[in-house]
């Protein structure tokens, strides 16, 4: 599909089985976002629309009397990942807006909605899809803890780094529960000097990340202020819980960003499944560097071991090119950035 120019009247495909919403939503996005409106009344009209048309964005009601709204996500994504997509629902709980975003929807909305942001969500939606692309990427790296991001894509962010990509390190504890707040917080510095990133660190309690509340929130200001093309965080495959909370939190708020990554942790389960692996084979010392860098956690972290972490990336380097290699599960993928990414092989 070919984007909609500046100029030209962008065309919407709302697909709600409920008369009087879809009638309220093509009002508000025919009058105040300049819109061409498709209306489906159920699935099966909807899917035959994003078979045969071409749309600017794409809004669906979860709960179709044929269908899964979801899966007509999933299948909206499939035929044009860069066509944005709305998902409405009645439903509130947070597990529903996390099933609409991991089905590729770039924002999700309760009904009754209100006018005014459904004209701000579309509005900005459209205004993201035609801007031309960044010249250099902005790259930010989720952490529960000091060394999460270290161990698990260092590498990665050095690469980024030394391709003149701006890079983030964002931490969201200081560590207490492993060791002295102030001086973890100065290792963490020490490490993004290493990588060659900008480190930003939170407070939220260790060992008690929330998965919502204070976690959006302060994931979302990060993302706010530095406007990321890429996001690397943790897996939801992980037995940690502060690891999973962090990841979930970072789904939602990053559901705008064109690329988000997962990475290994040391308590990564054995569900965790990559698809995606860059070859760090030219940084793998400075990596190990990086590590070094949290010297109070060497007597009791087995898993800081250059070793073990030497060994975990000859491991993965099997599925890509070069030497040693980090692993990566794709949420979702816009460029493959670092250009040394390598794809699983067939």
């Amino acid at each position: 599909m070919t984007a909609t120019p500046h100029d030209a009247t962008p065309n919407a495909l709302v697909i709600e089985d409920d008369a009087a919403s879809a009638e309220l939503v093509r009002a508000a996005l025919e009058h105040a976002c300049g819109c061409d409106v498709v209306l489906a009344a159920d699935g099966f009209a909807g899917a035959s629309q994003l078979a045969h048309r071409s749309f600017d964005i794409v809004l669906t009601d979860v709960e179709l009397p044929d269908a899964n709204g979801l899966e007509l996500a999933r299948r909206s994504k499939r035929l044009d990942p860069t066509v944005p997509l709305v998902v409405l629902t009645g439903h509130e709980r947070f597990e529903y807006a996390l099933d609409a975003l991991r089905s590729g929807a770039d924002a999700f909305l309760t009904k009754p909605v209100r006018t005014p942001e459904l004209v701000a969500t579309v509005s900005s939606l459209l205004d993201r899809s035609r801007a031309p692309r960044r010249a250099t990427p902005v790259v930010l790296a989720i952490g529960a803890h000091p060394d999460d991001v270290e161990i698990g894509c260092g590498g990665a962010l050095i690469r980024h780094a030394a391709e003149g990509h701006q890079v983030w390190v964002h931490t969201l504890t200081q560590g207490e529960r492993g060791g002295d707040r102030p001086a973890r917080v100065l290792e963490s510095q020490a490490a993004a000097e290493i990588i060659g990133a900008r480190l930003i660190v939170d407070d939220l309690p260790d060992t008690s990340v929330p998965e919502a509340g204070p976690t959006i929130e302060a994931i979302s200001a990060v993302i706010e202020r530095i406007a990321p093309t890429h996001v690397y965080t943790h897996s939801w495959n992980d037995n940690h819980q502060d690891h999973r909370a962090v990841h979930r939190a970072t789904l939602v708020a990053a559901r705008r960003v064109p690329e988000v990554a997962c990475y290994q942790a040391p308590s990564t389960s054995i569900g965790f499944a990559p698809s995606r692996f860059v070859d760090v084979t030219p940084v793998i010392e400075r990596k190990l560097d990086a590590v070094r860098a949290f010297y109070s956690q060497w007597s009791t972290r087995g898993y800081l071991d250059d070793e073990l972490i030497r060994s975990t990336a000859r491991y993965w380097s099997r599925f890509g090119g070069g030497r040693y290699a980090e692993p990566l599960e794709i949420v979702r993928a816009g460029d493959p950035v670092p250009a040394s990414a390598q794809p699983l092989a067939a």
